[in-house]
């Protein structure tokens, strides 16, 4: 698959995970995916930015938890914008919080922190060096994201509000489009709106930019919140090499229309999905997307 050069605005565009212990994420993370690093900051910083990559291309980082911030491993998902702080503004207008202001990050790029109504904590990212996941869909790299909520008529005003984006309903689950995206890939991968057709999506599909995952109501103690999935070859191994890493098993891999997937814990407590492309699913029912 050829290497991504940017996105549109509203297409999330890259995920970074926040860690007390950047070094041992970049152990447990090199060994599971096999990824490379680079530290991206300058000597003498406090903090540490490690730039991951396959293949020479960039596929996530791993860095320190920011100043003030409670000791908490998790992972964040960036949304490509034109500008961060006419982003910012929108989050405010439409019930949102505005967590960090707009800033500059050297000559990557500029970004903000923010929170939907529900707090679920995204960032808009404004780029510039860094022009997002260079490699996506493949082992290792990012797949998808997804928003967990209980409040979907309410996130669904806010996000297209924000971003523009509208919704397409499939049998027991609801995903984010944008307008224009799979004409925007159509671009990069001619015949792909054919492709999409052909292994039997439903009209839409090829905009899809995200999920929508409503929270159980007996998952309490889940907090809203945006959740990463990276590509892999094989959801079984990959969750036996996690624990062989010190991670954790959240949700053995089970089979999911489309996919076979399992939920996983870093060392640290970050949480993130596995999943594995298998076509022959794809008629799976609402059954297995509840398990999800």
């Amino acid at each position: 698959m050829p290497e991504r050069d940017g996105y549109i605005p509203g297409v999330p565009c890259w995920v970074d995970t926040s860690q007390p212990d950047p070094d041992a994420a970049v152990d447990f993370y090199g060994g599971l995916f096999g990824w490379e690093f680079a530290d991206a900051m300058p000597p003498g910083s406090p903090g540490k930015y490690f730039i991951a990559r396959l293949r020479g291309g960039d596929v996530a980082a791993v860095g320190s938890v920011a100043e003030g911030a409670p000791p908490l491993a998790v992972w964040n998902t960036y949304v490509w914008v034109e500008s961060a702080d006419e982003t910012a503004s929108k989050v405010s207008d439409a019930g949102g919080t505005v967590l960090a202001a707009p800033f500059d990050v050297m000559e990557a790029g500029r970004m903000a922190v923010l929170a939907d109504p529900e707090g679920a904590v995204f960032c808009a990212w404004q780029a510039n060096e860094n022009r997002g996941a260079r490699i996506v869909n493949e082992h290792g790299s990012l797949n998808f994201n997804g928003l967990n909520t209980r409040d979907v008529e309410g996130a669904k005003r806010f996000y297209r509000a924000v971003f523009g984006w509208e919704t397409l309903a499939l049998d027991g689950a609801a995903m984010w489009t944008l307008p224009g995206y799979g004409d925007y890939l159509e671009r990069d991968t001619p015949g792909l709106r054919k492709m999409v057709a052909e292994a039997g999506a439903p009209e839409g599909f090829v905009d899809v930019v995200a999920s929508i995952n409503p929270i159980p109501d007996d998952q309490r103690d889940t907090p809203p919140h945006w959740n990463v999935t990276f590509a892999v070859d094989d959801a079984d191994a990959i969750a036996e090499r996690a624990t062989e890493l010190g991670g954790k098993v959240i949700a053995p891999p089970f089979d999911a229309p489309w996919v076979r997937m399992t939920i996983l814990a870093d060392p640290q407590g970050a949480t993130f999905i596995a999943s594995k492309f298998v076509p022959e699913n794809k008629d799976l029912g609402s059954a297995a997307t509840n398990a999800a």
